[in-house]
């Protein structure tokens, strides 16, 4: 590894790192060999070195060997691995960070010098090559630094740049967003098993959320007037919509993600 000089550096081989390499090396963002990923797990360094990807157990070659460097790793783990990124990152170094709420000075401030940050919040269905990614720059990034991100999330979906002060809500938006659908899921197929369709409860609804979120993506109409569209009046949709409505539905999911935005104002510090 020594002599091998990579594009990227994965610090954390996990199951998002893993949906990020397979899109950049799908649609041509990347070649394997270009990429090398560092985790302690025999098993996470085995999943990427049968893609052809070097794999390695420490951070230190794997950073020292790359011009661009994603973290990877949950946000409490950077302060058990800042002392070695700290060693082996220069500043020529490129730092890509996937850690929720760390906003690019307290990466900084964590590896103990000015760094060049690209900070980004992607979301869970770019597993599935759906994602929507928000990419931002730290302060000492530099022009261009960017490029590069944009084109490996947007290989696993739709990104898009902003400024680092709407991160926060981005997160609550986007971020956290698939687990506002799955929760509505998790009520849908309960209704579908108690009014007695058990045996199709997860088909009916699963598919029922892809058309629309396709419909949703692809029509030139807003969500309140697709909505609308549907709801007939003094019709089976308009009654579900008016019990939503009388419990204040909309205003509880919109303070909902007020509040993941507060909290990951509060974890940001």
């Amino acid at each position: 590894m020594n002599q091998l000089q990579c594009r990227l550096a994965f610090v954390g081989a996990g199951n998002m790192a893993e949906a990020i390499a397979r899109a950049a090396i799908d649609k041509g963002v990347l070649q394997p060999s270009q990429i090398v990923a560092a985790d302690p797990s025999a098993e996470r360094r085995d999943v990427f070195a049968g893609l052809g990807m070097h794999a390695v157990e420490t951070l230190g070659e794997a950073v020292a060997a790359s011009e661009q460097v994603m973290l990877s790793v949950k946000p409490q783990t950077l302060a058990k691995v800042a002392g070695e990124l700290s060693a082996v990152l220069t500043d020529d170094h490129i730092v890509i960070s996937i850690m929720a709420g760390l906003r690019a000075a307290k990466i900084e401030q964590a590896i103990g010098r000015s760094l060049r940050v690209v900070r980004v919040m992607p979301n869970t269905p770019m597993l599935v090559g759906q994602g929507m990614s928000a990419i931002a720059t730290g302060e000492h990034a530099r022009a261009g630094d960017d490029e590069l991100t944009m084109k490996l999330f947007a290989a696993g979906g739709r990104a898009i740049r902003v400024d680092e002060s709407q991160m926060d809500g981005i997160t609550a938006v986007s971020g956290s967003g698939p687990a506002y659908v799955f929760y509505l899921a998790e009520a849908m197929e309960q209704a579908a098993r108690d009014l007695g369709l058990g045996e199709h409860a997860e088909l009916l609804v699963a598919q029922t959320l892809q058309g629309a979120a396709k419909l949703l993506a692809e029509s030139p109409d807003t969500a309140a007037d697709l909505r609308r569209k549907v709801t007939s009046p003094g019709g089976t949709t308009e009654a579900a919509i008016k019990h939503l409505d009388e419990h204040s539905a909309l205003d509880t999911i919109a303070a909902a993600v007020k509040a993941a935005a507060a909290r990951s104002k509060e974890l940001g510090g």
